[in-house]
């Protein structure tokens, strides 16, 4: 599927809609992710700023889908968990950029096939319109290749 094509379908996901969450922009080789949550009426919190809730969310599942396409369809990826450190309250609108590099795919690849399963983390930004961090998100994948091939036995 094309990343413009991609990009759309996300966009429609019940969840992302409700929440106000928008894919801006897919790198033609799923390699990069830029994501912006606004403002609206119907996700403030009680005191005006964006739920929380609605900035992890915003960060739920990309790095899971970059390593995806990446990998390729003999690894299993899964999100294991998130940590978020909120910085300062989040107000306006707020955009979020995921990106994995050529090298840190192949480092993972390897460590998957070498040890049956890795857990690499990613950690990206929540930054609002003056490019402040609003807050700083881990996330834990969890990889590993399909049927444990070319994989070391425990």
């Amino acid at each position: 599927m094309k990343p413009n094509t991609f990009r759309r379908l996300v966009n429609l996901w019940p969840p992302f809609l409700g929440a106000g969450i928008s894919v801006k922009h897919i790198n033609d080789d799923f390699s990069a992710v830029d994501v912006e949550l606004k403002m609206r009426f119907y996700n403030k919190n009680y005191v005006g700023t964006h739920f929380g809730g609605s900035m992890c969310a915003m960060t739920d599942p990309f790095y899971m889908l970059i390593l995806m396409k990446q990998l390729g369809k003999d690894y299993i990826v899964w999100d294991k968990s998130t940590k978020i450190d909120f910085k300062k309250p989040g107000k306006g609108t707020l955009t979020a950029h995921f990106n994995i590099t050529k090298q840190q795919v192949k480092s993972i690849k390897a460590a998957a096939d070498k040890n049956r399963k890795t857990e690499p983390k990613f950690t990206v930004d929540i930054r609002d319109a003056a490019g402040d961090i609003v807050a700083s998100v881990e996330k834990t994948l969890y990889v590993r290749r399909k049927n444990g091939k070319n994989a070391a036995k425990p």
